[in-house]
């Protein structure tokens, strides 16, 4: 499914040269659950930029189903981030002026699939999620947990092949991010999608069939 090969990151920061991430080699296959970890700073989330086509590597390749991302078309790439990598990151990043319907199928609406058809799986989705009565709802008058919720309803909107996760429970107490993670742990398992956490709280990390730690910008 996944492949980094030799991956290293270089930042330029006012003339001195940072290494990030140094000779990273990863696979993952169909249906894994990896969480990486790391304290603060030391390249988690970079790492996962890399991963999902955000970020380019200074060294190193990336094959997603065997094509190396980093050599895609810009089409190629667009439609890469739009229907086989859902994204989900510590801050949801829900648009204020839409509600929970409206947020949740834009990734559709920018595929050209007909709104009607994508309100009927945004449905299906906040119903496993278990918010069925939260459709109209904007994100401000939702909890941070449901915020979350919807979130991740996005990212498994256009069925994604590979999950990425950033801190996806860092704003929460830890009851209500145990059920995000649950919650996204039962989509993983049932649709057979590949996942990859990027977190410092290692009761998340528990959860992951395999975990990694980021050290001195080596996986060990």
């Amino acid at each position: 499914m996944l492949r980094l090969e030799n991956i290293s990151k270089t930042f330029n920061h006012h003339g001195t040269l940072i290494n990030v991430l140094e000779g990273i080699d990863l696979d993952l296959d169909p249906g894994d659950s990896l969480a990486i970890m790391g304290s603060s700073g030391t390249g988690k989330s970079t790492l996962l930029n890399i991963m999902g086509s955000l970020e380019p590597p200074t060294k190193g390749t990336v094959h997603f189903e065997g094509a190396n991302i980093y050599e895609m078309n810009g089409k190629s790439l667009l439609r890469l981030r739009n229907q086989e990598i859902g994204f989900i990151f510590q801050f949801h990043h829900l648009l204020p002026e839409l509600n929970t319907l409206e947020n949740i199928i834009m990734p559709a609406l920018i595929a050209r699939i007909p709104k009607k058809k994508a309100i009927i799986n945004a449905k299906k989705i906040l119903e496993r999620i278990g918010l069925k009565d939260r459709f109209y709802h904007r994100p401000g008058e939702l909890s941070g947990g449901e915020q979350q919720r919807v979130a991740i309803a996005r990212a498994l909107m256009m069925r994604p092949k590979l999950i990425l996760a950033d801190e996806p429970t860092g704003n929460l107490d830890w009851r209500t991010g145990k059920t995000v993670i649950d919650l996204l742990l039962q989509f993983i398992l049932e649709d057979s999608i590949s996942m990859v956490i990027v977190t410092h709280n290692q009761k998340l990390a528990a959860v992951t069939s395999r975990q990694m730690e980021l050290v001195s910008g080596h996986i060990k």
